[in-house]
């Protein structure tokens, strides 16, 4: 697959009669089950996925007009719904549980030509920062068998590495498809809040969530990013704004980008990931760009923040899956009160139950002014330092994790020290402005370096032109 580095290329080849979508989809096939022990694949579509693929080059021969993404074969994280396929979230809680319709993204990827492979491993709920908390088994580095691969998307970024397939969708509440595709060397991008529809996405934090590509070229994640995106009237908040191509956005001139304060210099920082920020900025500076430090004194209040917001809006949304109207109910319910306790309290894991209790108690009477009231105060003023800083600087540069991949097991018994590898990411999604990670180095033992880049609200096209106007 390495010939086909972009969706253009891969194109290309199809329309020079080079290869087949029939042959794209048969290797993918058999290069997952050759790497089944990686666990990104919860299930593969392999019947549909060879059927469909014989259409589209039956469509492609006959001259039919093709859709932007002909022969793109793309996996879905497993919190996406897909009609007549199961959807898990990755609880056991909803095990057994096959979506009745489609997700918008599903509904546009599948009108513009792509294959949907397969639903691919998650943590729980998107509830984790390293693919240890699903129920069917943690996701494991392709590099290195013994890390983590980051997550909640951390099925969907091993896929994109390990070449399972092309590209693939993760969603991203507080990081979760940037900090993945920085343990795993891809590239991630999480859109502007409203820029994509959640309907059809299993809901962890509903004013945080947004569906984003995993790709290995800036190039491909416009390219689906500008199918998937638009208005939805599923959807009341996806924006209402025209989408622009992406693809062949430009980026003019010489940028100016801010290095917030105490990002670079914080004491959690691995010294490899701090010397290969400082190296990217450095050579940033050489091109011409100009790159300033911009004092930003909430570092320490952001993941505060985040955990109180979002386990709260968790509590609330994972209300439903109460072993009455759909998923697991237990075996061991005896009456109604039972089957609720029961039902939720082995459905659930240890994490998503972690959060729940948490994010009741901050919404509890006497807690609520302390913690969830104050934490919106916060959000508020964030989005105020945030958007006076672009008044002045098209982009804000951080690393996208403090440090490279973990080993698995490393961080499971200490909480604060897992949560605090979103630190970097959490900012984004508190303020509603897309994020962009890219794989910039590697450490001394090869492992692989993300740097994000952050604009301003609904100007991912911006963003990712200056990505590919810098090489990636």
């Amino acid at each position: 697959m390495s010939s086909y580095n972009t969706i253009r290329s891969l194109q290309t080849a199809l329309t020079a009669g080079e290869t087949t979508v029939s042959a794209i989809v048969d290797l993918y096939i058999k290069t997952i089950d050759a790497k089944k022990q990686l666990n990104a694949f919860l299930e593969v579509f392999t019947e549909e996925a060879q059927q469909r693929a014989l259409q589209l080059d039956a469509k492609r021969k006959s001259g039919q007009p093709l859709g932007k993404l002909h022969g793109l074969v793309i996996g879905i994280k497993d919190n996406i719904c897909y009609a007549g396929h199961k959807v898990t979230g990755g609880s056991k809680i909803l095990e057994n549980f096959t979506s009745i319709y489609n997700a918008t993204v599903v509904e546009r990827l599948l009108a513009e030509d792509a294959i949907i492979i397969g639903r691919l491993n998650c943590d729980e709920f998107a509830m984790g920062s390293s693919n240890e908390n699903s129920a069917y088994g943690n996701v494991k580095n392709a590099l290195d068998e013994t890390l983590v691969p980051g997550g909640s998307s951390g099925g969907s970024a091993v896929a994109v590495q390990a070449d399972l397939c092309h590209a693939t969708l993760g969603s991203d509440t507080g990081g979760s498809i940037r900090q993945p595709a920085s343990f795993c060397g891809v590239v991630g991008v999480k859109p502007t809040y409203g820029l994509v529809s959640r309907y059809g996405l299993l809901a962890y934090a509903s004013s945080f969530d947004q569906i984003g590509p995993l790709t290995k070229s800036v190039e491909d994640s416009a390219l689906i990013l500008e199918v998937i995106a638009g208005a939805d009237e599923f959807d009341s908040t996806a924006s209402q704004k025209p989408i622009p191509a992406y693809t062949s956005q430009t980026f003019p001139g010489k940028a100016k980008i801010a290095v917030l304060k105490n990002t670079v210099d914080h004491p959690g920082i691995h010294a490899d990931v701090k010397q290969a920020t400082e190296t990217f900025i450095a050579d940033l500076k050489t091109k011409g760009h100009s790159v300033e430090e911009v004092a930003f004194d909430l570092m320490d209040y952001l993941i505060p923040t985040y955990y109180v917001l979002t386990t709260a809006e968790a509590s609330s949304n994972l209300a439903r899956y109460d072993g009455v109207h759909f998923g697991f109910r237990s075996p061991n319910a005896v009456d109604m009160e039972t089957v609720y306790k029961k039902s939720r309290s082995e459905g659930f894991g240890k994490e998503v139950k972690n959060r729940i209790m948490l994010g009741t108690f901050v919404l509890s009477s006497g807690y609520y002014d302390a913690y969830y009231s104050r934490a919106q105060k916060v959000r508020r003023i964030l989005k105020e330092q945030i958007r006076a800083i672009f008044k002045d600087y098209d982009f804000i540069l951080m690393p996208t994790a403090p440090s490279v991949a973990f080993k698995i097991g490393e961080k499971t018994d200490d909480p604060i020290a897992m949560y605090l590898a979103d630190i970097y990411t959490v900012l984004a999604n508190l303020v509603a402005i897309p994020g962009l990670s890219i794989p910039v180095a590697n450490d001394a033992q090869g492992l692989p370096i993300g740097i994000q880049l952050m604009s301003d609200k609904f100007e991912d096209g911006k963003l990712m032109a200056f990505a590919k106007e810098i090489g990636y």
